[in-house]
């Protein structure tokens, strides 16, 4: 593991606390929400792709967490998470860096918000680039506390202090930065004191760190050759970036800030439209940089997102999703043993999973299990018949997305439940709360194959 994915976590907390004093409270009076905040893809704030939670972050949808039946009882949840808000990446902190210095440079009319945009100082940096935010540890403290109100036997201060409750990360300072708040979301919720339950915040001192789990799809060779670093698998989004509803946009843009269209890139057009994005998650406002784009080129351009998404990480390519089989197998493993021991009246050793990845962690294993699969795939040249897709990652994924499985002891068997940012969700063809034995036998395949050794072999 490379010694720049292993600082550790204490210096980057404090830098988070006063981030939090300084921008975020400041900024907390501001309640205005962005008019195009449901478009922001994969950088769309939690309670904004479920707005019950906007009013007040620690509600519990009761109709949306109800067990099967009232007789059942829960004996196990896995729940996978994407990490929370995090800054932009290092190629977006660039193409920030770029679509600046053009504004400040070039940018010229009679907008009058102009003055504004040539006033705004980007204070992105990369020394910050993808590491979570104090808004990013808040997402999972407050997961935590609502799961703690959802699963009240499950995630309970004994359970905890026997290390019932485990967890899983991926190796990403952000991801083991959103482990370390959602526990602490678990100690503060069930008021353990510090004495009786540290948490290290050290990268090398937290054990649970595993990247064959949570960054499958960094080591599948064949998903990197095939489809990753390879344009041709990716053509569509090509097609659409050069195609007649990203060129309006584009044309809008330029057009707007009267600087001339050769001159900006789409990776600047991009960077403009996300500005809003991060600024609003971020720090909580609303700045001029979300005029710039009205609803109809916020869903050319969460369309495009959705687009690339589907052709590298979704149902684009069979290796996309077939390369989460390893995390596929963890859950239904997990689910198997929870069944056996509680059968055979042993306690359940693992009656909570939490594990802590990526949106790139979450895609390929809900398109594996068949959920958000349209009617139509996602092309090019059918942007408007998907205007209401299922796979839509602004609903979907936004930052602490989660996929749950949880399993539950009823009067007629065990039953599962997913439920997705934490509403219930169907599997093809089932209930929502269906058996077990139905749940395998709709993946049986996957289950008897799905060897993520030979699905990523170069050879295949």
């Amino acid at each position: 593991m490379a010694k720049k994915h292993l600082p550790t976590c204490l210096i980057f907390l404090v830098f988070l606390g006063f981030f939090s004093s300084s921008h975020v409270n400041a900024a907390a009076i501001k309640q205005e929400i962005p008019a195009n905040a449901e478009f922001f893809n994969t950088k769309t704030r939690y309670q904004d792709a479920d707005p019950f939670l906007r009013e007040n972050i620690l509600a519990i949808n009761v109709s949306a967490v109800k067990p099967p039946a009232p007789a059942c009882i829960p004996i196990h949840l896995t729940a996978i998470i994407r990490h929370g808000t995090r800054f932009p990446t290092a190629g977006n902190v660039e193409k920030i860096a770029i679509l600046d210095k053009l504004v400040k440079s070039e940018a010229k009319g009679d907008l009058s918000y102009l003055p504004e945009l040539k006033a705004w100082k980007n204070w992105y940096t990369q020394e910050t680039a993808g590491h979570l935010t104090a808004a990013g540890r808040g997402d999972q403290i407050h997961l935590a506390k609502r799961l703690v109100k959802t699963f009240p036997t499950l995630l309970t201060k004994s359970n905890l202090l026997n290390k019932r409750v485990k967890f899983i990360t991926s190796s990403v300072p952000r991801c083991i930065n959103s482990t370390l708040a959602f526990q602490q979301g678990l100690k503060e919720s069930l008021s353990i004191p510090g004495n009786l339950f540290r948490f290290s915040c050290r990268v090398h001192e937290l054990k649970p760190v595993n990247d064959t789990l949570m960054r499958f799809f960094a080591s599948c060779e064949r998903l990197l050759v095939t489809v990753l670093n390879n344009k041709e698998a990716v053509v569509q989004v090509t097609l659409f970036e050069e195609g007649p509803e990203m060129s309006k946009v584009h044309q809008r843009l330029s057009d707007q800030l009267q600087i001339p269209y050769a001159n900006i890139t789409l990776g600047s057009v991009e960077a403009a439209y996300y500005l809003c994005a991060y600024e609003f998650s971020i720090l909580g406002l609303v700045t001029p940089w979300c005029k710039l784009f009205d609803r109809a080129e916020a869903q050319v351009m969460d369309y495009a997102g959705d687009l690339g998404l589907y052709w590298k990480r979704g149902y684009g390519h069979e290796v996309n999703y077939m390369s989460s089989c390893v995390l596929f197998h963890n859950l239904f493993n997990r689910l198997e043993t929870s069944i056996n021991q509680f059968k055979s009246g042993q306690p359940v050793s693992e009656v909570v999973n939490v594990q802590v990845g990526h949106a790139e962690t979450l895609i390929p294993l809900m398109t594996l299990l068949g959920l958000f699969k349209g009617k139509i795939s996602l092309d090019a040249n059918n942007f408007a018949e998907n205007l209401h897709r299922p796979f839509n990652c602004s609903k979907n994924v936004p930052f602490a997305a989660n996929l749950m499985a949880a399993l539950w002891s009823c009067p007629d068997g065990f039953r599962l439940q997913f439920r997705v940012n934490e509403n219930p969700v169907a599997l093809p063809g089932l209930s929502y709360s269906p058996l077990y034995e139905e749940v395998k036998k709709l993946y049986a395949d996957l289950l008897q194959g799905c060897n993520e050794e030979e699905v990523c072999r170069m050879s295949n």
